[in-house]
């Protein structure tokens, strides 16, 4: 079970970990070995796009459009804020001459990691939540018995998804370092 649990949900959350920075490591060094830091330097660009683009599931989930299936949406979320953070890691690159852009790394890094944790615990509490009713249901307890039994579990699949409120805010908080850090590019960058 141990075994299971490990390959089904602690491998694949530290492999999509591990892709990310070991991509970003890679793309970096072939810019700067092809001669191509600049190229990084408006991969930003697009990296904040697709971010940003990867919000229409937050917006239909809190139902501000109407357009779209949520789970397409959820899985081009998921797609999108990976590609983006990519984009956006390799822009960062590994130069050091802005606290106001490694901030908001920081912070993206940490909304993606929140994001992770948030898809393989939900899933795994669902799917827990589901196994065990479909084995007490097979006991032929009835459904006053069922949700007597469940009550616990019930609740605590409940708090686990409340993990949006943690969510939501570490996004909110990238969003505006972001921001911060796009204004001042524009006031500062040498315009020639």
């Amino acid at each position: 079970m141990k075994a299971q649990l490990l390959l089904r949900e602690v491998v694949p959350f530290m492999l999509s970990l591990a892709l990310l920075a070991g991509l970003a490591l890679l793309l970096d060094a072939l810019l700067h070995y092809l001669g191509l830091v600049w190229v990084g330097r408006y991969l930003g660009i697009p990296g904040v796009l697709l971010i940003i683009g990867s919000f229409g599931y937050s917006l239909r989930k809190r139902q501000l459009i109407h357009v779209g299936q949520p789970l397409l949406l959820l899985r081009l979320h998921q797609r999108m804020a990976w590609l983006g953070s990519l984009l956006v890691l390799v822009h960062a690159g590994i130069h050091f001459n802005a606290i106001l852009g490694w901030l908001a790394v920081w912070a993206m890094l940490i909304n993606f990691g929140s994001g992770l944790t948030g898809k393989f615990l939900l899933e795994r509490s669902r799917k827990r939540l589901l196994a065990v009713r479909e084995k007490l249901q097979r006991q032929g307890l009835s459904d006053a018995d069922l949700d007597e039994r469940l009550h616990v579990d019930i609740m605590t699949f409940d708090v686990v998804k409340q993990w949006r409120r943690v969510h939501f805010p570490i996004a909110l908080a990238f969003g505006v370092l972001a921001l911060a850090h796009i204004v001042s590019i524009f006031l500062f960058w040498g315009w020639k």
